[in-house]
């Protein structure tokens, strides 16, 4: 894939946080790209580094943060990583924007939800009747009944689905090129979660702008994602076609990953299926395969060195010694 085929290449992408025992090594050596008007999905557990990737695109980190020299965040040319405060402003809402995890947090509990959608239009020298008509226009898009009137309640007044709706809408009130989605469906139940996923299907359709996805959730996953990242301890440890990686999983955390997708138990059981052990010491990591101590196909090479990504098909990689011997 070519280089004007991308939104998004981040190529060897390492993040470091200073703490009092040391240097967390938070990313290490992280390679993506997200194609245009394309949906890539991360998924892997809690503290694998998601968050502090999708921060690193939007230069969102902590000031204990360090981008370790060598990284590189290139957004439609320009790298992130060497952009000024002023580029950065430019950046962030109006070529990148992001739907975050929790609707109400993300939303000021005290002004109006017309107020906050037309200040995002701050850059644009236009009437405010006309902001107020794009915003309107913009809820309306969403799913929001009677969006002219509704400009006027603030966001205790909606319930969660509809306050994840406007957080969606003010995302794309710019028409950004990149959309990223942190867990945007964790707050919500079940069927207003079908209804944001199937949203999302038909605003990338209807804004033809590509999408960063981060979820627990394989099912939405496999559901809403052309492609998907899985990541571990700060690596990503496999990544390819979201019908490929599920059918043909390489990695062995990928697949004990999907073990445990309870849509996959076919038999009622007393436990739900776990990994076992826990996730190593970012400070003291392991010399060979970061998860060589919890996997239950470790051999000889697995200690020795961390593998490097080896192909499975074309459009399929895994950091899997098991892949490279071919076992």
């Amino acid at each position: 894939m070519s280089q004007n085929d991308l939104v998004l290449d981040v190529r060897d992408l390492s993040v470091s946080f200073r703490t009092g025992r040391g240097k967390v090594r938070a990313l290490r050596h992280v390679d993506i790209t997200v194609p245009k008007n394309k949906i890539v999905g991360i998924v892997g557990e809690s503290g694998c580094g998601k968050s502090t990737l999708i921060n690193s695109v939007l230069r969102l980190l902590a000031p204990n943060a360090i981008i370790e020299p060598g990284s590189q965040v290139d957004f439609l040319g320009d790298d992130v990583i060497k952009m000024s405060n002023s580029q950065l402003t430019d950046l962030r809402g109006q070529r990148i924007s992001m739907v975050f995890q929790d609707p109400m947090t993300a939303l000021n509990p005290v002004i109006s939800v017309g107020t906050q959608m037309t200040d995002i239009l701050y850059r644009l020298k236009i009437p405010m009747a006309e902001k107020r008509k794009r915003a309107a226009d913009m809820l309306a898009q969403v799913g929001i009944p009677d969006a002219q009137r509704r400009l006027e309640d603030f966001p205790h007044q909606f319930s969660g689905g509809m306050r994840q709706r406007i957080c969606i809408a003010m995302a794309l009130m710019m028409n950004p090129a990149l959309l990223i989605a942190d867990e945007p469906t964790t707050a919500l139940d079940v069927t207003l979660e079908a209804q944001i996923i199937h949203l999302m299907k038909e605003l990338r359709e209807k804004f033809e702008c590509s999408m960063l996805f981060v979820s627990h959730n394989l099912g939405l996953i496999a559901e809403l994602c052309d492609e998907v990242i899985v990541m571990y301890a700060g690596e990503v440890v496999e990544q390819g076609e979201v019908h490929d990686l599920f059918h043909r999983a390489a990695h062995p955390y990928t697949r004990m990953l999907l073990e445990c997708d309870p849509a996959r138990i076919a038999e009622a059981r007393q436990e739900l299926p776990t990994i076992t052990g826990s996730v190593p010491d970012m400070i003291d990591l392991p010399p060979g395969c970061i998860f060589a101590p919890r996997c239950p196909r470790r051999y000889e090479p697995c200690d020795a060195s961390p593998p490097e990504p080896y192909a499975v098909s074309d459009q399929h990689s895994a950091r899997c010694f098991l892949v490279r011997d071919g076992r």
